[in-house]
């Protein structure tokens, strides 16, 4: 038999799409597939990749506001901006050389990626099947591309809303993520515990901000401490400055970047996460409930909204209402129904990998080619013009946030003044 090879495209933005897409590949691998991982950023030319990420990581940390007007535009109007339409029409080219002739499939598991393989796949130039793997629990309309043969879901809410937006081919698949995040026994609690020097018999809460450990983090600790119901765990990713800060207040248990979560999951009580990615669903796999806090902008508080409408998720908006929260889901009926719907998600004979290995399997004369986008992702003859380049600089920041995002401008007008207090954000002036 031929060797059969799948190219599954990524980003490094945080953590959550690059851990989806390492699942799906060792998965793959296991089936006798050949997968080839690329990271999007890496196939925008000239370094911006790294502009893109470094820029999203300022917006979010400076100018959370901004994101959130950023979010909400682009949700409303569906479609990047002109600018964004240049900067993904730049990865066309690159994106092309990932495809080798023996490719039976492409998954992106990052919206930008999408809206590119979409717009090369309904122009023709792409022959192999595109899926979208949706790695958020809410459906943000930039998620969906023309041409995208499959949209594969970890759960109904998220189909359902993909579905609205005229996904196509949209599957309810389960999640994917590492085997090792498991439920524990009462032994390998004890033992997890010891593992990280915590105590041994008071219930945790452990505090999630992401690979960046942004958002309102210091409050939320202080909250969980405050409330007397859960001792915090806190872990700040990359951020050893958040580190500092937290244990400078008296939260002992800080960490930075843990390589072992799944042992440090199998140590607590209930997870606090304010973002609604992928760390949400190995609390799940873990059986550990589920509380939103202090949830960042944009896809943190729809993700928050979409797990609390599944009932795998309690969103507590009001500091007033978090001891009553915690301690009902740490000992108490909601915790119990919550643990079981969590690890139900889990519990099916077919996951995303098998529907990208049906995809893969199907001979090329059987799907139906895509209708070709009625608009290409960037302007041409006439209503190509110059976009000045502050704004190309906002909205390369905004676009990492979605994937693709949308210019500042559509979000605060034509004027470059006011461009200018985020201008200094891009550039680190806090």
């Amino acid at each position: 038999m031929a060797a059969r090879r799948i190219v599954i495209i990524s980003a490094s933005v945080g953590a959550g799409h690059d851990g989806a897409a390492d699942q799906l590949a060792r998965r793959l691998r296991s089936d006798g597939f050949h997968v080839d991982r690329h990271d999007f950023l890496d196939l925008l030319p000239a370094g911006l990749g790294k502009l893109l990420s470094g820029g999203y990581h300022q917006l979010l940390t400076w100018a959370p506001d901004s994101y959130q007007r950023i979010y909400a535009v682009t949700e409303r109007t569906g479609r990047p901006g002109p600018a964004v339409r240049a900067l993904l029409r730049s990865a066309e080219r690159n994106m092309l050389g990932t495809v080798t002739p023996d490719t039976v499939a492409v998954v992106s598991t990052y919206p930008g990626a999408s809206q590119v393989l979409g717009a090369l796949r309904a122009g023709g130039r792409l022959t192999v099947p595109v899926l979208t793997y949706l790695t958020d629990f809410s459906v943000h309309a930039l998620w969906i591309a023309p041409g995208v043969d499959r949209h594969l879901a970890a759960h109904p809410i998220p189909a359902g809303q993909a579905r609205v937006q005229g996904a196509s081919g949209v599957t309810v698949t389960g999640p994917v993520v590492d085997p090792r995040f498991a439920p524990a026994s009462a032994q390998q609690r004890q033992a997890a515990r010891e593992q990280f020097a915590l105590p041994r018999h008071a219930p945790l809460a452990l505090l999630v901000a992401g690979s960046w450990g942004v958002g309102a983090v210091e409050q939320a600790a202080a909250d969980i401490h405050d409330s007397g119901v859960a001792v915090p765990v806190v872990v700040c990713g990359r951020n050893s400055a958040l580190v500092g800060r937290l244990r400078a207040q008296g939260i002992e248990h800080t960490y930075g970047w843990v390589p072992d979560i799944p042992t440090l999951m199998r140590a607590c009580d209930a997870l606090v996460e304010n973002a609604g990615g992928l760390t949400s669903l190995e609390a799940f796999a873990s059986g550990l409930p589920v509380t939103s806090y202090r949830c960042i902008p944009g896809h943190g508080q729809t993700n928050a909204q979409a797990l609390q409408d599944a009932g795998l998720a309690t969103w507590v908006r009001e500091p007033s209402r978090l001891a009553a929260v915690l301690a009902e889901l740490i000992d108490g009926p909601a915790g119990r129904e919550q643990r079981a719907r969590g690890l139900a998600l889990f519990r099916t004979d077919r996951g995303p990998a098998e529907a990208v290995a049906d995809a893969a399997g199907r001979p090329s004369d059987t799907w139906t080619s895509p209708p070709r986008a009625s608009r290409s992702l960037l302007p041409r003859g006439r209503d190509r013009r110059r976009i000045p380049a502050l704004a190309v600089a906002a909205a390369m920041a905004g676009t990492v946030a979605l994937g693709i995002g949308a210019p500042l401008a559509e979000a605060y007008g034509d004027s470059p003044a006011h461009f200018r207090p985020f201008s200094h954000v891009l550039e680190g002036d806090r």
